[in-house]
């Protein structure tokens, strides 16, 4: 038991302490500012249109009437964010091989057209992340020479040998000689799988299945979640009418990813399909071929 003498003491040093800390105190309850809280990523979202190539809609919407044609819109996606980084979802094209065998109308170069509608020069992009390994969205990685290239590990892994050769015939000899070269250089992350935040703000997903692995994006933006799809779904006809592509390794995967899509975006306006013309429509128009998404 404490002397009554020096619990009485003790009970006025508490006293004198309480009446010091009571000012800081009620500057907090009486509306002082809080701690400064850092606000999450945001990132500016374009859609940039490089080029046009008619195409038989049957090709992209399975049982599609085979005498549809649509002149589908090659784009890359080009996301602005913190700390000047400057990021682009797909690369497009540009060897001549596939100039001269597609024939695309109002062809530019995809990094003329990203200076040409945002002025950012091609040393400018920090990263560019690879829906898939395919020509038309792949082949341009090295047109930006300063980027780290985003593709999942088991894309690579599945069409590229480890001397740069041809595992599957989905992937392009040169694209996949091109892709080695730059992994061989350091600049390539390979993505280990689903739901993986590969910058602040950026998630990759896995589940589309257009190729062995293919990613889809989902951005931060001023507005919320952007769904940038690429091939996993390269239409709104396939979203709205719940159709899968009609080049999927796997059908029943690839409806499921347009669901979880829409359930990430909260709404189908939010959500940005491969190669719709439409994206041009639904979208406000910063200048001809450029619509800002977010």
């Amino acid at each position: 038991m404490k002397h009554p003498r020096i619990a009485g003491l003790w009970w006025g040093v508490v006293v004198g302490l309480l009446a010091l800390a009571l000012p800081s105190l009620q500057s907090v309850t009486r509306g002082a500012p809080a701690p400064h809280l850092p606000q999450a990523a945001r990132w500016d979202v374009h859609a940039v249109r490089f080029a046009s190539i008619p195409f038989q809609v049957s090709g992209l919407i399975q049982g599609a009437d085979p005498s549809r044609r649509l002149d589908i819109a090659m784009m890359v996606w080009v996301l602005r964010g913190p700390n000047t980084r400057v990021a682009i979802v797909d690369s497009g094209f540009y060897r001549e091989k596939f100039i001269t065998r597609w024939k695309p109308a109002d062809y530019h170069k995809p990094s003329e057209a990203v200076q040409a509608a945002l002025g950012i020069e091609p040393g400018q992009i920090t990263d560019v992340i690879i829906s898939h390994i395919h020509w038309d969205h792949a082949d341009g990685a090295d047109l930006f020479p300063n980027a780290r290239i985003w593709l999942q590990k088991e894309e690579y892994a599945h069409h590229i040998s480890d001397t740069g050769g041809v595992l599957d015939r989905a992937i392009d000899a040169d694209v996949a000689t091109m892709l080695y070269g730059i992994k061989a250089a350091g600049r390539v992350s390979l993505v280990d799988g689903d739901d993986q935040e590969i910058m602040p703000g950026v998630r990759v997903y896995t589940g589309g299945k257009h190729t062995f692995a293919s990613q889809y994006v989902g951005v931060q933006t001023r507005s919320g979640t952007v769904i940038l799809a690429s091939d996993n779904a390269y239409l709104y006809e396939n979203l709205e009418k719940k159709i899968p592509i009609a080049q999927t390794l796997d059908p029943a995967s690839n409806l499921a990813a347009q669901v979880r899509m829409l359930t990430l975006a909260g709404s189908l306006a939010k959500i940005v399909p491969g190669h719709d013309p439409a994206v041009f429509d639904r979208f406000p128009i910063v200048k001809p071929g450029v619509a800002r998404i977010d």
